[in-house]
């Protein structure tokens, strides 16, 4: 499902959309490669995030509750890591 966080679009997986104390919430996974990685630190470095789902029709400013990945070692060429954020509404 495509996520877009600021004008980045990312490819989610395993979406789940709900509502805590009144304020929407996104979990999702997606890949990042090694080509990738630099541009997708550098987004979440910001933590302040324009959140679009078209397909939810869902939109919010939200900051992130929760952040991990599989592996950090993007250094090397052609290396994929599987990244998992959780964003909350403002």
């Amino acid at each position: 499902m495509e996520i877009q966080v600021n004008e980045e679009v990312l490819e989610g997986r395993n979406v789940e959309v709900t509502e805590v104390n009144h304020k929407k919430q996104v979990a999702f996974s997606f890949d990042v490669t090694s080509e990738t990685y630099h541009d997708v630190t550098s987004l979440l470095y910001k933590n302040d995030f324009d959140v679009t789902i078209p397909e939810k029709s869902l939109s919010f400013s939200a900051t992130i509750l929760e952040y991990a990945t599989s592996t950090t070692n993007l250094y090397e060429k052609g290396n994929t890591s599987e990244f998992y954020l959780k964003l909350r509404e403002k």
